[in-house]
Formats: structure tokens, C-alpha cells, sequence
């Protein structure tokens, strides 16, 4: 084959495995063999709409197949995938259709409002005549020529602040990232992996469907998060294998149903994208569970670092160490290495790093050190085994009293509070010490928490300077599409008087 990217992925797994099912999505099931088709019949009718290599093609809406196939057929011709967060608002997407010059657009019966008020100008095919292009389109296999370092997608960082950016990876970052998670987790032709976190996160599609479809695995797609319906699913299916971020794993362990539901087929529980609180560990840990954790950002492709099942006990919390295709570093600003147990940002280098960002030099540049290693913008701890500690964002540390306070380790130890169930922390001017910490936290049903409570409880398990000055109760915390707490709209909040 001349595709030596992923879009040839289809017709390789449906020769070695045809009948061994792909994908399962309520009631249907897939094979390989079935998906090789239908994908080959959707790559002919975007060629036939003018779809051509280096095309960018989109996709909004929830986990369906329609997603996976979609991904596959403009790999299949040379074209780049553009998933787009089905959660953002009709301008949010129009800039990213715009930006990224899509020429065609796949979306759900869900996005149907979103996409009609967009006035990027492309074509659009609803799910409603998406099984249509399939049925008229050619089973003739496609093999366009494709070579590893050719852009594969561009996906939109989270945009925390500002207009988000578009993270072009290629398709060698995106296979040598599947080699990372298939050295560290052991994924195997009987994976069954449950599809939980949205498909246009990183995470969900390369450290979870991929590795599954590289092995011959299944994927169980979850068209959004239900705490009832991932028991129900684990157990109908006999999961092996399932990824979410802590929020998740949270609302699993707080259900009722936790304690008896039966997890045994559960091999590997995968979690990212934020630090996991160490009660949160133990609770599994007495469940017979454990997890894999893991560091990356969407421009890794995304894992950076990995901590396997068999260290996770004795290294918990850890996010790992390198992953064995790519070199991570913690560096003091001046760049030289910052020694055990000193704070600095972590850099990555290696053949899963991004290239940059869609046609957005100075971005890219100010990304990069001069001698080619990623700037995360994360600050780590490395202890003398080389486990990375993620301690927080660099841009979310505040100096209280002249003294570094990263919210990551105060959330963590709000966490352990038994009326809290979610938390976040942010710094606010203070008179006196420049900055203090604000905590806003989400409780229990019927439980309360006082700032009174909250200090008295924090103060075995923090220094004086680290323990929130302010306390806000909330019903929820602002989240981006990937369920990372947003906390730009928090600091914005005006002080309670």
C-alpha cells in the first residue's frame, strides 16, 4: 500500500481480523470487514463532493460509528480530519470551520441548530443523508499516497483563554503515540474498551480507540457520560479497558451502585487530564481497581508520561515516567534541569510531538525552544526514580507571601474533605500577602461546608500559606469539552463582601 498512514488502517485490520467486531454503539455491531466497506464507499462520495488531498473535512457531534468512519474515509484519500467539540456554540465553530478552511462537514441530528446558524461557507451532509453517500458510494478500496510525516488532523485546544488553536498532528505522531500505549498497557485482540470521554478529546481517540483498533480490539462508543449507563454497558459488554478523567471516575465512586456492581472484567481503568486525588486512588484500590495514569496535551499526541498498573501502588499519584518513544525533561526557566524535588516546566521532545499549529507560525514558535523541545506550560516535581509529579499549570500558580502555592495540590487535599465532591482553586489579590487562594467547591446532597470547617480541616494538611482565604459553594464548576474546569470565568467572579 502507498497510504502508509491510518488511513490504510481499515483494509490491514479487515484482512487480518474481518469478523472480529470494531465497533459497538447500542444495539449495532460492526465488523472489521463491514467498517473496511463502508469507510471505502464514504472516501469515494467525498471525492466525489471535491474532496482532495490536504483537504480538511469536519465532524460535529457526539460518539456515533459515523465519527470513526468519517475519520478513516479522509484519511483514506489524504485529506485532514478536523473533530470539533459538539458542546461549543454556533461562532465557536464557525471560527474553527473557518480557520481550519474545512470543505466538508459531517455533523449529528444534535448540532442541526448549531450548524444552521454557522455562515462558514462549505458543504454540510446531516446524518440524515449521511447512510445515503454510503449506500451509492464505490466499495472499491482507495490508496492514495500518504507518508508518515503528513499533517493526519488539527485539533482545537480547549481554549481556555483566547481564541483556541488548532494542534496539527501527523500521522507518524499519531501511530508512534499508539506504540507508546501498546509498550504500556497491555491491549490485546480481546480488548474491550468502553468509549466514554467525547472522540474529539485526544485522549478518547488516540489513547483509546486507536490502540484498540491497531490491536484488533472492540470499541463500545458511549454517545455521552452516564454514571447508570457506563455500569450498565461495563457489565453487558465485559469491559476490559475504559478511560476518563477524574470527574468521571469521581461520579462512578459516589453512585450507590459502586460498591456491588461487577467490575471483574475491568483489566485497565485509564485517567488524564488532570491531577487524581489521592482519596479518589484508595477508593478504587479497595475495589480490586486500579489505575494507569498518565501526562499529555493534545500537541503530544497526547502521552507524554505513563505509569503502568504494577507501579501504580507504590508510585500513586505519580503520572509516570517517559513514555518509551519520546524524551520528557523538567526545566528551570534559564532551561537547564531542575534537580529532585525542585519545580519546573516539563518539556517534551520526540517523533509524537506536534509540529506546530495550523497556519499560525508565531504561535508555533513561541511553543518551541530553540533546540526543538515542546514548552507544556505544566510544572512537574521529578523524584530520584524520575516519577513526574504534575504540580499544576504554570499560568495557575500564584505566590502568596513570597511563597509558590500551586492549586492542584490544595484542590486535592479539599478533595478529601467527605462533603466535597468537587473543587477548584484560584488566586486573588490580597493587601497584604499580594495573593490568597479562593476554593470553590461543589458539596454532597444536603451537606454543608463553612470556610471555618474548611481551614480547620486543611490545616494538618497544608501549610498556613496554602489554606484558602475564601470559600464559594457551588452547583457546579465551568468546564470546557474535554471536562477540565475552566477557571478564567472563575477568577472573574467579584469577591464575596
Amino acid at each position: 500500500m502507498r497510504n502508509l498512514g491510518l488511513g490504510s488502517w481499515p483494509a490491514r485490520r479487515a484482512a487480518i481480523s474481518p469478523d472480529r467486531v470494531a465497533l459497538i454503539f447500542g444495539d449495532r455491531s460492526t465488523t472489521y470487514a463491514s467498517l473496511h466497506d463502508r469507510v471505502s464507499r464514504l472516501a469515494s462520495q467525498l471525492l466525489d463532493a471535491g474532496v482532495e488531498a490536504g483537504d480538511r473535512v469536519a465532524y460535529l457531534g457526539p460518539n456515533h460509528p459515523a465519527f470513526v468512519e468519517t475519520m478513516f474515509a479522509t484519511y483514506a484519500i489524504g485529506g485532514i480530519f478536523v473533530p470539533l467539540n459538539f458542546r461549543l456554540t454556533a461562532p465557536e465553530i464557525d471560527y474553527q470551520l473557518g480557520d481550519s478552511g474545512a470543505r466538508l462537514l459531517v455533523y449529528g441530528p444534535e448540532c442541526a441548530d448549531t450548524v444552521a446558524a454557522c455562515v462558514t461557507s462549505l458543504t454540510r451532509v446531516p446524518h440524515s443523508a449521511y447512510e445515503k453517500m454510503i449506500s451509492d458510494g464505490s466499495p472499491a478500496a482507495h490508496d492514495v499516497a500518504v507518508t508518515l510525516d503528513q499533517p493526519a488532523c488539527i485539533l482545537y485546544t480547549s481554549g481556555t483563554t483566547g481564541r483556541p488553536k488548532g494542534a496539527v498532528l501527523t500521522h507518524g505522531n499519531v501511530i508512534w503515540n499508539s506504540y507508546n500505549v501498546l509498550v504500556c498497557v497491555d491491549v490485546a485482540g480481546d480488548t474491550v474498551t468502553l468509549t466514554s470521554a467525547p472522540l474529539f478529546h485526544v485522549a478518547a481517540l488516540n489513547q483509546c480507540l486507536l490502540p484498540t483498533f491497531l490491536k484488533g480490539g472492540c470499541s463500545v462508543l458511549m454517545p455521552s457520560w452516564d454514571v447508570d449507563g457506563c455500569f450498565d454497558l461495563i457489565e453487558r459488554h465485559r469491559v476490559t479497558w475504559m478511560f476518563g478523567v477524574t470527574t468521571m471516575f469521581a461520579g462512578l465512586a459516589q453512585s450507590p451502585r459502586f460498591r456491588d456492581a461487577d467490575l471483574s472484567s475491568v483489566r485497565n481503568m485509564m485517567v488524564g487530564g488532570s491531577a487524581v486525588p489521592g482519596a479518589l486512588i484508595r477508593t478504587y484500590q479497595e475495589r480490586g481497581l486500579t489505575f494507569c495514569q498518565g501526562y499529555g496535551m493534545t500537541e503530544t499526541a497526547p502521552g507524554a508520561t505513563f505509569l503502568e498498573a504494577p507501579e501504580s501502588s507504590a508510585h500513586a499519584g505519580s503520572a509516570g515516567v517517559p513514555v518509551m518513544f519520546a524524551d520528557v525533561r523538567c526545566v528551570r526557566p534559564d532551561l537547564t534541569d531542575a534537580p529532585v524535588g525542585e519545580p519546573g516546566e516539563v518539556q517534551v521532545r520526540g517523533p509524537n510531538v506536534s509540529p506546530g499549529y495550523w497556519r499560525d507560525p508565531r504561535a508555533t514558535a513561541q511553543a518551541f525552544t530553540e533546540d526543538g523541545w515542546l514548552r507544556t506550560g505544566d510544572i512537574a516535581v521529578v523524584d530520584d526514580g524520575g516519577h513526574y509529579r504534575i504540580v499544576d499549570r504554570l499560568k495557575d500558580m500564584f505566590v502568596s507571601g513570597g511563597e509558590n502555592v500551586y492549586p492542584a495540590e490544595v484542590e486535592a487535599a479539599i478533595f478529601e474533605h467527605p462533603s466535597v465532591l468537587e473543587a477548584a482553586v484560584v488566586g486573588v489579590p490580597d493587601d497584604k500577602w499580594g495573593e490568597v487562594g479562593r476554593a470553590f467547591v461543589v458539596l454532597a446532597p444536603s451537606a454543608s461546608l463553612s470556610l471555618p470547617d474548611l481551614a480547620e480541616f486543611l490545616g494538618s494538611r497544608l501549610g498556613r500559606y496554602k489554606i484558602p482565604k475564601y470559600l464559594d459553594v457551588m452547583e457546579s464548576l465551568p468546564r470546557t469539552g474535554s471536562n477540565k474546569v475552566r477557571k478564567a470565568p472563575l477568577r472573574e467572579l467579584p469577591l464575596p463582601t
